[in-house]
C-alpha cells in the first residue's frame, strides 16, 4: 500500500486521515498470467494500480487477431477509463502478461475518495493527463519507423520490460512480425 501512498503523492498532498481512508477502501488482488482484469464486451467495474508485474491492453482486429495497443507495468494505474466512468461496455482487454499484484477499487469505493477527498479529483486528473502525454510520447514517433528502430526505441524507453514480455506479445505492440522482431533482435546482438 505505501508504493500507491508514495505514487499518489507525487500528484498532490494528503492527510494522514485521507491515506487512512485510501487504504481501507482498497483491495489487493493477485492475478495470474494470462488472467484477465477485465474483457471487451463487459463493464469495467475496477481500477487497479500495479504494484507488481506487467499487464496489457489488446483488441481483436476485424481478422480476429490479438493486437497489442500497449503495456502497464508497476507504479501505473490500469482501467479502460471510459467503460469505468461511464458504465459502458468495454472494447478493450486487460490481461497480465506476467504475475500481477495488484491494489484495487471498485467503482464505489473510487466515487467515495473523490466525494470524500477534496483534492482526489485534481490528484487524478494530474496522474490522467501525465498518462496520456507519455502514451502520445510513446505512440507519435513509432508510426513513421521502421521495425529496428521501434524496438531500438522499445528498449531505451522501457528497458526492464523487453525480457518480461513474449516476443508474440512485444512484435505485435511494434506492429511487427515475430519472425521479423526475431530477425532484428539477432542482429543488434
Amino acid at each position: 500500500m505505501e508504493q500507491l501512498i508514495n505514487y499518489l503523492l507525487q500528484f498532490g498532498q494528503l492527510n494522514q486521515k485521507q491515506i487512512d481512508l485510501i487504504e481501507t477502501r482498497a483491495s489487493e488482488k493477485l492475478l495470474s498470467k494470462n488472467e484477465y482484469f477485465s474483457e471487451a464486451w463487459k463493464i469495467a467495474r475496477q481500477i487497479a494500480f500495479v504494484q507488481e508485474g506487467v499487464l496489457m491492453i489488446c483488441y481483436y482486429n476485424n481478422k480476429g487477431e490479438e493486437t497489442v495497443h500497449h503495456f502497464i507495468c508497476e507504479d501505473h494505474f490500469v482501467v479502460d477509463l471510459e467503460s469505468f466512468n461511464h458504465k459502458i461496455l468495454s472494447m478493450i482487454y486487460i490481461r497480465a502478461v506476467t504475475d500481477c499484484r495488484l491494489i484495487t477499487f471498485t467503482f464505489e469505493d473510487w466515487q467515495e475518495l473523490s466525494t470524500t477527498i477534496i483534492d482526489w479529483n485534481a490528484i487524478i486528473n494530474k496522474i490522467t493527463i501525465k498518462t496520456l502525454l507519455d502514451k502520445v510520447h510513446m505512440v507519435q514517433p513509432m508510426v513513421m519507423l521502421d521495425g529496428k528502430t521501434k524496438y531500438l526505441n522499445f528498449l531505451k524507453n522501457f528497458p526492464n520490460l523487453a525480457n518480461r514480455i513474449p516476443l508474440i506479445y512485444l512484435a505485435s505492440y511494434l506492429g511487427i512480425t515475430p519472425t521479423s522482431l526475431s530477425r532484428i533482435r539477432r542482429n543488434i546482438r
